[in-house]
């Protein structure tokens, strides 16, 4: 027997190069994953960081805006509250006194708005200024008007000529443009800010974003390399897979070979057997029987219990030589070399069913066969019956032996008890046998059977010509003698 192949040393050397880099690729394949996630994590953190800073400048520039309207509609309430109170002077229409009302009524909140804006500034005292400057402009334009209603002519015209109220307007236009010239002046640095918190959030994301890029391109190369690795590991299992179904048909072949030549031999030896069995026993069992004859005619009148004894003894040499041609009947089926496979299977067949009692059917077609094909079909036949006999407990035996598509197919099906054929287990070498003896011969053999459906043994054999007959030997010697002296 051939011994198994060792690996191949290439095979060992990329298999030990290849599985510390697949343990790497996994460790790698975690620190990628924790990679990810930190940069992940950076961006969305450079991003949050980014929109707190420009919503802070964005609000704080809102409310700028919200102070410089403040002071703006303040300045705004005196102007136009000074222009109705001209127009009243001048026409004495009620109507005129609109915007002096609308200031006497929003004038306040808007100076409580600007008190809480610019509360714990630099800015506070200048806005308390302008809030004192801006009551008493309006009290001063409530006086007029109400020095006019009374009729006191000289007292209005007095306060009018006079430059208190110019003065008065002029201190609160001074503050309300100064601090507009201030929020003008933070409302650009929040934008400033906006801008700056804006272009580090895009200069972070878009460096976490080459950063990103960079690692993914390393972890591509790696996985690249990795799956090279793996294609190469894969060409290696084929390689070697292929090797091992080299191997194993190889050795199927070196199997098969072995067990046609084993059953060869074996047949070899039967026959010789049966031809020393025929030649020597043969021999033998005629001369006994002669001899016990020749002793019969000698003692027939002398002794008659003699040749009671006598008369026993050829009957037993009879059943010796019956005994002998069954034997030889067994090893080597003299039908089958001298009469064909056919008249073979009949005499089989017949010979098991008066032993038996089971029912037999046969459907056989006379087809050209070689020795070797005879041989086996003959030996799976009567080792099917065998099996029959001792473990189906069958009443009805069906054998048929016809052609299909070039094949010679052998089927034998009983009605017995039948079984499972997943559940056979080892030593079951009768069945083992006969499906090496087909394998051998180029065939195949099916052993179907279920628990209660009886069991279809089923061959097949690639139909061969037959060859030129030769001539054989005879079974039986022209000398043996098989019924009893005279």
């Amino acid at each position: 027997m051939t011994r198994p192949a060792r690996p191949q040393p290439e095979a060992v050397t990329v298999l030990r190069r290849v599985l510390p880099w697949l343990e790497g690729a996994r460790r790698h394949r975690g620190l990628a994953l924790g990679l990810a996630t930190l940069a992940a994590a950076a961006v969305m953190g450079v991003s949050e960081a980014a929109f707190r800073g420009a919503d802070a400048a964005l609000t704080q520039a809102q409310a700028r805006h919200l102070a410089r309207n403040d002071g703006l509609h303040l300045r705004e309430l005196l102007t136009d509250a000074e222009t109705a109170q001209r127009g009243f002077l001048l026409t004495g229409r009620d109507n005129y006194l609109a915007p002096l009302q609308l200031a006497t009524r929003e004038l306040p909140a808007a100076l409580a708005r600007l008190r809480g804006q610019y509360a714990s500034s630099e800015w506070e005292a200048l806005v308390a200024e302008a809030a004192q400057r801006a009551n008493e402009k309006l009290s001063e334009l409530q006086l007029v008007v109400k020095l006019y209603r009374e009729g006191s002519t000289d007292a209005w015209q007095g306060l009018m000529q006079s430059d208190i109220g110019r003065e008065k307007m002029q201190a609160v236009s001074d503050a309300v443009e100064q601090l507009d010239r201030n929020e003008l002046v933070q409302i650009a640095r929040d934008r400033d800010a906006v801008l700056r918190s804006l272009t580090y959030g895009r200069i972070g994301v878009h460096g976490l974003t080459l950063l990103s890029l960079f690692g993914l391109a390393v972890f591509l190369r790696r996985n690249e390399a990795l799956h090279a690795a793996r294609r190469e590991h894969a060409q290696e299992l084929a390689r070697e897979r292929d090797r091992l179904d080299g191997e194993v048909v190889r050795r199927t072949a070196e199997l098969t070979e072995l067990a046609r030549h084993l059953q060869t031999v074996r047949e070899d030896e039967r026959a010789h057997l049966a031809r020393e069995l025929h030649d020597e026993l043969g021999a033998l069992l005629t001369a006994a029987k002669l001899d016990v004859a020749r002793i019969r005619r000698m003692t027939r009148t002398a002794a008659p219990e003699i040749d009671e004894r006598l008369v026993h003894m050829s009957e037993l040499l009879d059943q010796g030589i019956a005994l002998k041609r069954r034997i030889i009947e067994d090893l080597r089926p003299s039908a089958l070399s001298n009469l064909g496979l056919i008249p073979a299977l009949e005499i089989l067949t017949q010979e098991f069913a008066q032993r038996s009692g089971l029912q037999l059917s046969l459907e056989l077609v006379n087809t050209a066969t070689d020795d070797a094909d005879r041989l086996a079909l003959y030996r799976l036949v009567q080792e099917a019956l065998t099996n029959v006999l001792r473990h189906a407990r069958a009443s009805q035996v069906r054998v048929v032996l016809d052609e299909a598509e070039g094949w010679l197919q052998l089927s034998i099906r009983d009605d017995g008890q039948g079984f499972n054929p997943e559940s056979v287990g080892a030593g079951h070498h009768g069945l083992l046998g006969m499906r090496y003896r087909i394998e051998s011969l180029g065939g195949t053999l099916q052993l179907l059977s279920a628990p209660g459906g009886g069991t279809l043994v089923l061959a097949r054999l690639p139909r061969r010509p037959e060859p030129e007959p030769q001539d054989e030997p005879a079974a039986s010697a022209p000398g043996e003698l098989s019924g009893p002296a005279g």
